[in-house]
């Protein structure tokens, strides 16, 4: 799951990176205002990546999946890229939980084979 997450996380980065460009253009916003409220979701989406798997993680990975869509507010496009990542994000964590479980379940045979087989 955490390779799956992080690879999301780390795709977010950039979106926010770039969506701070396009935000740039707005005469409503400072630059201060915009690399601010970006460079914390920047650095939010990093740090995450290292913190998928303990508790909570999941779930302020969530967290700035609500962030990202609600940056649409500010340049519409985000709404798009926001239900985007958001179905990456609920895939990442779904298949990679499956994935992992698969693992484990691979992990236990293999022990139970070299059990069987060294005895």
């Amino acid at each position: 799951m955490r390779t799956l997450c992080a690879s999301t996380l780390i795709g977010e980065f950039f979106v926010i990176g770039f969506a701070g460009l396009v935000a740039m253009k707005s005469d409503d916003l400072t630059s201060a205002t915009v690399w601010t409220v970006c460079g914390i979701g920047m650095l939010f989406s990093v740090l995450l990546c290292g913190m998928i798997t303990r508790p909570g993680g999941v779930q302020l990975g969530w967290v700035l999946q609500v962030a990202l869509l609600a940056s649409g507010l500010v340049i519409p496009t985000m709404y798009i890229l926001g239900l985007a990542f958001g179905a990456l994000w609920w895939a990442s964590v779904h298949y990679g939980r499956r994935i992992d479980e698969v693992k484990a379940r691979w992990a236990a045979a293999q022990a139970e084979a070299g059990t069987s087989a060294g005895g």
